[in-house]
């Protein structure tokens, strides 16, 4: 009885080993090949449980899901002979298992081939633009042709290309210091060429203020001088019609002016007869041809004038 106890649980035991190596589970982000003694068999695409020959055959289980790609940096020339750092990344589909399973074996494999295709692709296309196609708005169209490429080429080893980006395209360090450095000289080179015109501009500015400046001077003076030759003009005509009408009044007039000129208050010391022409005004009216009458004479002559009664004025009419 316990002998017979023994072979049902070692059957069972056998049995259970017999199941668990020829069930298996595929999930939904998973896909199977199913290998025997190495050889393809089976493709399993759908999730769910899944039988298999046990200890003849194996399960090799693929991702079905999109999976990243992160190529290393690469430095590629372009067609402006300008180079540039260029940092890509991909996202591909283990599409035919079979295929991929034939070329690669291994995801880590596949990888390493992408890589150098995606490294590639860039290179080809990269090298028939320039750097402003880059940054401008034809980037979406490059980045097209470089998933195009690399989608023709994935497809030997079962892989679907999903989509390829540049997540950035910088210039390497010494071309980034050249580049600024000749920015640097040009930008330099414009001040000059700005402070040149400035000062150009500035010289014509004063020189033409200058020549309006002794233009104006010179019709200023021109129209000084005409107004002043007729106001000479007209004293001397009043002065010739003041003359002719009271000569008197013209030897009065012309004694003033030399007293004016003569006795300006300065430190000038004259020494003149009192009885002299020059002073024949200070006296009081007199002869014209018989000079100054003597100070003292003058002023007896004055005293009885000033001693008798100013004469009545006359009735209104």
């Amino acid at each position: 009885m316990n002998r017979t106890l023994a072979i049902v649980g070692i059957g069972i035991v056998a049995l259970g080993i017999v199941a668990s190596s020829s069930l298996f589970t595929v999930n939904e982000a998973q896909q199977a090949l199913i290998l025997q003694f190495g050889e393809p068999r089976r493709v399993i695409q759908e999730p769910g449980l899944q039988a298999k020959i046990p200890f003849i055959q194996e399960v090799r289980l693929l991702d079905r899901r999109v999976l990243d790609l992160d190529p290393p940096v690469e430095q590629v020339i372009l067609a402006d002979q300008k180079r540039l750092d260029v940092d890509a990344f991909a996202r591909y589909r283990i599409q035919d298992p079979l295929r991929f399973y034939q070329t690669a074996g291994t995801e880590a494999v596949a990888e390493t081939r992408l890589n150098s295709i995606v490294n590639s692709a860039l290179r080809r296309v990269l090298g028939n633009v320039t750097v402003l196609a880059v940054l401008s708005d034809e980037r979406a169209r490059i980045m097209t042709d470089i998933k195009s490429q690399v989608n023709d080429e994935a497809k030997r080893f079962g892989i679907e290309i999903v989509d390829v980006r540049i997540r950035r395209a910088d210039l390497p360090e010494e071309t980034s210091q050249s580049i600024f450095a000749r920015m640097r000289s040009e930008r330099e080179r414009e001040a000059s060429e700005a402070r040149a015109q400035g000062q150009e501009q500035s010289q014509q500015i004063k020189s033409r203020a200058e020549r309006e400046r002794t233009v104006i001077i010179a019709e200023a003076q021109r129209d000084a001088q005409i107004l002043r030759g007729e106001g000479d003009n007209t004293a001397l005509k009043l002065m010739a019609e003041a003359t002719s009408q009271d000569p008197d009044f013209y030897g009065f007039y012309r004694s003033l002016e030399a007293y004016r000129k003569s006795l300006n208050g300065t430190d000038t010391t004259m020494v003149l007869s009192p009885n002299g022409e020059f002073f024949r005004y200070f006296a009081g009216p007199g002869p014209q041809s018989g000079g100054a009458p003597a100070p003292a004479q003058a002023n007896q002559q004055a005293a009885p004038q000033a001693s008798q009664p100013a004469p009545a004025a006359a009735p209104a009419q």
